[in-house]
């Protein structure tokens, strides 16, 4: 079997990750996270990387993921909520597989990521709540744009949004 990806992208705070351990185990695939991947190779936490390296560096080491992963098949791939911000990502992981926004409103993603906020580097500052909503606002049309199936994970659970990517995936 050669089947083409399942590629999660999204937010912070979407479920990325969650729904992809799922799907990647109801579907019998390798799972890759391109944060985690990251951080391993990089052999230091995400927060950390940008914090001594700085975004620029953290965007480069993310590339270099996404141009490995997307040369192979056979797997769920949840990114980082900003692989979307350099065009050559989205191409790679759009020619991969099915590319799938996972979407919430600003105030559903800030109950999930208040608890967490501090390992979220993009958070970081006197307003993370105004952070969030920047992000968001700024990014939601890249975001769109690089999605061939859009799913708003808002009330949901991640099993229920796993369900509704397999039945997309099926046709149904």
């Amino acid at each position: 079997m050669n089947a083409r990806n399942i590629v999660l992208m999204g937010p912070m705070g979407s479920g990325k990750t969650t729904v992809g351990r799922l799907l990647a185990a109801r579907l019998d695939r390798f799972f890759v996270d391109t944060d985690e991947e990251v951080a391993r190779r990089a052999s230091e936490p995400v927060a950390e990387i940008f914090r001594r390296r700085g975004e620029s560096a953290f965007r480069d080491l993310e590339s270099a993921v996404v141009r490995e992963v997307a040369a192979r098949r056979d797997q769920v791939v949840a990114t980082g909520g900003g692989v979307i911000l350099r065009e050559e990502n989205v191409r790679l992981l759009r020619e991969s597989g099915t590319t799938f926004l996972l979407w919430a409103q600003a105030a559903e993603l800030w109950e999930r990521l208040r608890p967490e906020r501090g390992s979220r580097p993009l958070l970081a500052g006197s307003d993370p709540r105004e952070r969030l909503d920047g992000l968001l606002s700024g990014r939601e049309g890249r975001y769109r744009a690089a999605a061939d199936v859009v799913v708003s994970t808002g009330g949901r659970t991640a099993g229920e949004v796993a369900e509704l990517i397999m039945d997309s995936l099926e046709g149904r």
